[in-house]
């Protein structure tokens, strides 16, 4: 029926007819918060380019995740900021390292949280990429085998779920036999299927101390103007046995997470990143935009795009409301 029969504006004349024909909703049970823990006691670093997020010593992580957890919110992902760097990022599967040990005091003192690990070794080398560099390039194969390491070793401390976001081919696959055959058939992967060579990662360098010393990642992460091609990444890491594929960063990447879902009908978690939360705290900080407002249209995008869950920065702010 067209006007004047059909007016859409009917619908919209109230908060309350608006409530009731609205078709997306964000839910605590939607978000996963970041975190980034740092050797240390008592140890709440703020990182200035994303106000409000700090470097934490295990101690405080923990004492975050009792908040967190008050709040509804159901897990968070972990990365960690090492005593030592080497060449082999050899803290990132060493079973006394900052991430195991801290997943084992917050499962000790938030049973209930469910606990993700980030799986990479870019925060543990001293040059800063995502691998065991061979002829100043990252050799993909012999990377894979310390990722299953570090997957080890983050399950053998507590993790729920490990998420490998690096980007080397075959490494799902590793991880997920691996896991098998120690007898973590139980534990899901979250695999950064489609992580795009980002300029948004900015302000996560600086959290968590992983600025590349040389070069960059284009050649491991995917190429911002591919879209097909994320779509051959996803469909490898659910063939390799992804149980979540997840798209890196969301903002930029909507048609990205909209395909995923659309083309494999799985779970879809999307990444919030630093820079997409650094813009907004910016311009509200410049009273430029109305931070709550930008915030929520943001994160409603993202799922309307078809994103199961979010990891964002803004988790706790939007649990607040939720509650």
């Amino acid at each position: 029926m067209a006007f004047p029969i059909t007016r859409m504006r009917r619908m919209r004349r109230s908060e309350t007819t608006r409530r009731m024909v609205r078709e997306n909703h964000l839910r605590v049970d939607d978000l996963i918060m970041p975190l980034f823990v740092c050797p240390g006691k008592g140890v709440q670093k703020e990182i200035g380019s994303m106000p409000g997020n700090h470097q934490m010593s295990i101690d405080v992580a923990v004492e975050a995740c009792k908040e967190i957890a008050d709040l509804g919110i159901p897990a968070v992902i972990l990365f960690g900021i090492p005593d030592h760097k080497d060449a082999m990022g050899s803290e990132a599967y060493c079973d006394g390292g900052v991430i195991q040990r801290a997943v084992s005091a917050i499962k000790e003192r938030v049973s209930d949280l469910y606990v993700i690990t980030d799986v990479c070794l870019c925060e543990y080398t001293d040059h800063g990429h995502c691998g065991i560099i061979v002829d100043d390039d990252v050799h993909n194969d012999e990377t894979v085998a310390y990722l299953v390491k570090e997957s080890l070793s983050h399950v053998r401390a507590g993790a729920d779920m490990v998420a490998p976001s690096d980007m080397m081919d075959g490494r799902v696959a590793a991880i997920r036999a691996a896991l098998d055959v120690e007898g973590f058939d139980h534990i899901p992967i979250m695999a950064y299927a489609a992580k795009y060579c980002s300029g948004f990662y900015g302000p996560f360098r600086e959290a968590a101390e992983s600025a590349p010393q040389f070069g960059d990642r284009r050649s491991y992460q995917m190429d911002p103007a591919n879209s097909d091609e994320a779509m051959r990444e996803v469909a490898l890491d659910i063939e390799e046995g992804a149980d979540i594929a997840m798209v890196k960063p969301a903002l930029s990447y909507l048609d990205i997470i909209y395909r995923v879902k659309a083309e494999f009908g799985v779970p879809v978690a999307a990444y919030n990143v630093s820079g997409e939360f650094a813009m907004v705290k910016a311009a509200a900080g410049n009273g430029w935009l109305d931070e709550d407002r930008v915030r929520d249209e943001i994160l409603l995008s993202i799922k309307r795009a078809g994103a199961d869950l979010i990891l964002t920065y803004f988790a706790r702010d939007i649990a607040r409301l939720l509650r």
